[in-house]
């Protein structure tokens, strides 16, 4: 069952008018990029050896859930390095002449952003592993007897891949990247300062004061952050002045359903699932995703990584369980079992 949600980290349901906003919200360098200081660093040091050898940037890998930058990223490192950047996913390269097409039109330097790597078919990878190592493109010719093989050079390119799932790449694919770089939440000050650069670049005024509340709710991810901060600027010009303060932002995230800590219906159906049937828990997650109707790799993507992030989730090797905090954030302290959490 798919799901839309104003706090789901993707943009799948956003109009094309939206996406073009994030897209303009966006950072162009590390000098307006706020948080992961220590992928910035690094990528920097990188960048800047490169430059100095005058050679194409190592393949990157970013990893993390979604929402956290990783596009945002690619783009700032190629701007950073100067290149052309292509932009495509796993799913959108189905055969190995897709890939071909792809890199024989790279020039030397262009840095291929491949969203969602993890999702590549096998037959698309085994092709990619000369590609990235050799810069050969092995291409097969014909069929049975008279197939013959053609080996083509590649310009010397730069591929950056980025996955919410980095167990679900095959080894040899994984191994090809020279840098691989996590992307972590961010804190609430730094999604603070994200939300202040993100109205003064749509030329909204908000509070200090605001930007910190809505900052609190924003699930610690840029992406959800940017969306909030426009549903309360609807919100402000139709109820108010334009102008978001603290009442406005309480005003709209009661309107949307969303708590203190940025959980919405969905989040606590979850955690009330987990509490309400299973006494806490340990539950399996196919259990779970059968309870609340949800896909197992819903639950995987969209609710787990954030719920653990703040304490209210637990995952153990017998299931998933909920903690004290989310007994005590629900309002369920009365059934808290003593014996079945630590």
């Amino acid at each position: 069952m798919a799901v839309e949600r104003i706090v789901q980290p993707t943009t799948d349901d956003e109009s094309p008018e939206e996406q073009l906003i994030e897209i303009s919200l966006r950072p162009k360098d590390f000098a307006s990029y706020i948080g992961q200081e220590r992928l910035k660093k690094n990528m920097q040091l990188a960048i800047t050896a490169a430059k100095k050898r005058d050679e194409p940037i190592d393949h990157v890998l970013l990893y993390g859930p979604p929402g956290l930058g990783k596009t945002t990223m690619a783009s700032v490192i190629a701007n950073e390095m100067g290149a052309n950047i292509r932009i495509t996913s796993g799913p959108a390269i189905e055969r190995a002449g897709d890939l071909a097409s792809l890199l024989t039109n790279l020039q030397d330097g262009d840095i291929l952003f491949i969203d969602e790597i993890h999702r590549l078919h096998r037959s698309v990878e085994e092709v990619l592993y000369s590609a990235m190592e050799d810069f050969k493109l092995d291409i097969m010719l014909g069929k049975g007897p008279s197939a013959r093989s053609l080996r083509l050079d590649l310009p010397k390119f730069t591929i950056i891949g980025a996955t919410t799932r980095t167990g679900s790449l095959a080894a040899p694919l994984r191994d090809r990247f020279g840098l691989q770089h996590r992307l972590e939440f961010y804190t609430n000050d730094e999604i603070a300062k994200i939300i202040s650069r993100a109205a003064n670049i749509l030329e909204v005024e908000i509070h200090d004061e605001a930007a910190n509340h809505l900052a609190k709710r924003a699930r610690l991810t840029p992406r959800i952050a940017n969306r909030l901060l426009k549903r309360v600027r609807d919100y402000a010009d139709v109820n108010g002045d334009g102008i978001i303060d603290t009442v406005v932002t309480k005003q709209a995230m009661e309107l949307l359903e969303i708590d203190e800590l940025g959980l919405d219906p969905a989040d606590r159906r979850v955690l009330e699932t987990i509490i309400e049937h299973h006494k806490g828990g340990p539950v399996g997650v196919e259990t779970l995703a059968a309870l609340t109707g949800d896909e197992r790799a819903t639950i995987e993507d969209f609710f787990e990584p954030y719920l653990m992030q703040i304490g209210l989730l637990e995952r153990t090797p017998r299931g998933r369980k909920a903690t004290r905090r989310a007994y005590s954030h629900l309002g369920k302290d009365d059934k808290l079992d003593q014996t079945k959490l630590v």
